[in-house]
């Protein structure tokens, strides 16, 4: 027997003192049952499809190739301030988006393509975030940036688990409960160069700046561009 067929017993049974009993029992205090969609019967989220997580290369998975990333945003006081933060999942590279008045769809649009479009080409190869409204114009970012975009399963934030990780390192200089929109666009170089700078145990103590000089070297030497030494 289903949860779900336990909980529509309860509520079709329950009549009168029965019925109040039940509503203060149940931490919701609903007097019925919210009606529960099927996976296959939820509504699109965004206008344009998704392509879903599932669907992302193989190579991505094993962070053996540079250039796939993870984001979201990071949301201050007034809830109208945000920090746009990605995050190579290979070298864990992070780079913050400004986005001073607002963190609508086509701000973060602006913000992602106008950061991505400053990196060379072979950096450019994925983009993993969630299913926040903010990437509703995640079709025209594709375009824009020719930057794939995938999209997390609801309520699962350990698929963008690096991201996840360099978020909470941000709040060190972010932290929950202040205006981000008090931050310039050069403190937010300042930060992320700091991170950027700081040694990882994951990256067997390199940082992920030099992490990411490394694997670009290594892919211009195997292409013939870079002399190897």
């Amino acid at each position: 027997m289903s949860h779900e067929t336990i909980y529509q017993a309860l509520y079709v049974q329950g009549r009168g003192e029965l019925r109040r009993e039940l509503a203060k029992s149940l931490r919701s205090g609903r007097t019925r049952r919210k009606p529960q969609r099927q996976p296959h019967e939820r509504r699109q989220r965004f206008s344009e499809p998704m392509v879903m997580i599932s669907d992302r290369p193989a190579e991505v998975e094993d962070r053996a190739v540079p250039g796939h990333w993870e984001g979201d945003l990071i949301i201050g006081t007034p809830n109208t301030s945000a920090i746009g933060t990605l995050v190579e999942r290979s070298t864990r590279f992070t780079m913050l988006i400004h986005l001073p008045g607002r963190h609508d769809a086509l701000a973060v649009r602006d913000g992602i393509v106008s950061t991505m479009s400053a990196l060379p080409e072979q950096l450019c190869a994925s983009l993993t975030w969630d299913q926040g409204s903010e990437m509703g114009l995640h079709h025209e970012i594709t375009i824009q940036a020719e930057l794939p975009v995938y999209f997390c399963d609801p309520g699962s934030p350990w698929q963008r688990g690096t991201n996840e990780n360099t978020n909470g390192l941000l709040r060190q200089y972010f932290p929950k409960g202040t205006d981000l929109s008090k931050n310039n666009a050069d403190r937010l170089h300042e930060v992320a160069a700091r991170l950027n700078g700081r040694p990882r145990k994951s990256l067997g103590w390199d940082t992920p700046a030099e992490a990411l000089a490394k694997l670009l070297l290594s892919q211009l030497q195997a292409n013939g561009v870079a002399p190897t030494p």
